[in-house]
């Protein structure tokens, strides 16, 4: 037991959201392990590995290390350290509901967050039976859990969808379904580059395997998690197309490769001759997405390019570039792999040529006033004095 290596955690607010550090002397299994768990990401400012400091995730950290790892949570507030109470029932019925999930084809993951939600929901009423939770109980839970712990919006979505389809399952409770209603999510423009710095940031990266990627990522508007799952029998050179498997939603979606990438993508395969997957790691298989991240940061700053930009950022871009090119809304939706309209429409609100066509109010003003009396020469906002 000795011998097992140690994750210390610890608790920072990080880009003003409470966040679980853990900390941990280099180990390819503790690292690959917890990749495992949604949402982990790395940080070269905190030299960490972070998740949102939700009660979710810790218990995930306990599930995934708990025999390969000694963790020291010393440093994490007992607030957060509770522990279930759950009867037999209770856990039986949990199971249930797992098993319920998975029979409506639910992703793994949503799976283990929509019941780790609704786990906690039922642990918070433990004294209440299950048959008058009502309404209320569902907004004292929030009001003591989400709102104290500073949750974010999307995490609280996560749970009244996970309470509606337990709900379906069990329908034993007082909640009435019909005023359960998600908060808004928040609608936060997307960061763009221009086409230039797009340009500037893949001339600035030397590595031939980087170059490759950040190109792919663009010119096709990957997600990062799409890129890491590309697989070599995935391209169709002969039709400049690529198709994209099993992305967000369990849909497949064709995209069209850029001629100017093929000869990049020739010279990347015949150098780095990969196996199975468009780009793997020193020792094959998937790449980190981590890694992604990390030479992009590198390229930026070669290309002298200071605002924040993550791979997610270059498929803002792609978008944004297709729609300002005059590529109709509903085939961006389409090259997307957006679900519904409103996703994509995002996209309208940060077109920098309709932007530039609409006139300002304060050249208007000063331009009709300049019609009106062109022998005024301090008709500028800045006249010389």
């Amino acid at each position: 037991m000795n011998n097992l290596p140690t994750i210390i955690l610890e608790q920072k607010v990080h880009r003003k959201i409470p966040q679980l550090l853990l900390k941990f002397k280099y180990n390819d299994l503790l690292k690959d392990t917890l990749k495992k768990i949604k949402g982990s990401k790395w940080s070269i400012t905190l030299r960490s590995w972070y998740l949102e400091d939700t009660s979710q995730n810790l218990e995930l950290v306990h599930k995934y290390f708990d025999k390969i790892a000694i963790i020291d949570d010393s440093k994490i507030s007992k607030k957060t350290l509770f522990k279930r109470n759950l009867t037999e029932d209770e856990k039986v019925l949990l199971n249930q509901y797992y098993s319920y999930l998975k029979g409506k084809r639910y992703s793994l993951s949503t799976i283990q967050t929509y019941t780790f939600f609704v786990a906690d929901f039922i642990n918070f009423h433990t004294k209440t039976p299950l048959n008058e939770l009502n309404n209320r109980s569902v907004e004292l839970f929030i009001e003591k859990v989400f709102i104290e712990r500073k949750y974010s919006v999307s995490s609280q979505r996560q749970f009244i969808s996970g309470l509606k389809l337990f709900i379906a399952f069990y329908p034993h409770t007082q909640i009435n379904d019909l005023f359960l209603e998600r908060p808004k999510k928040s609608r936060k423009l997307p960061n763009v580059l221009s086409q230039e710095e797009v340009l500037d940031i893949i001339r600035s990266t030397q590595n031939l395997k980087h170059r490759a990627i950040l190109a792919l990522i663009y010119s096709c508007g990957l997600r990062i998690s799409e890129l890491i799952n590309l697989e070599l029998i995935d391209f169709h050179i002969d039709r400049k197309q690529l198709i994209i498997k099993d992305s967000k939603g369990r849909k497949d979606r064709y995209v069209s490769l850029a001629e100017s990438f093929l000869p990049l993508l020739s010279n990347y395969y015949y150098s780095y001759k990969p196996k199975k997957y468009f780009v793997e790691g020193q020792k094959g298989g998937k790449y980190s997405a981590e890694s992604v991240r990390q030479f992009l940061k590198k390229s930026c700053l070669k290309a002298n390019i200071k605002k924040p930009v993550t791979p997610h950022t270059l498929r803002h871009s792609y978008a944004t570039h297709l729609l300002e090119n005059g590529v109709d809304i509903r085939y961006i939706q389409s090259l997307l792999g957006h679900s519904k309209p409103e996703t994509t429409m995002i996209y309208t609100h940060v077109k920098r040529k309709d932007l530039l066509e609409i006139q300002n109010p304060l050249d208007l003003a000063l331009q009709k006033l300049k019609n009106t009396d062109n022998n005024n020469e301090k008709l500028g906002l800045s006249p010389k004095i």
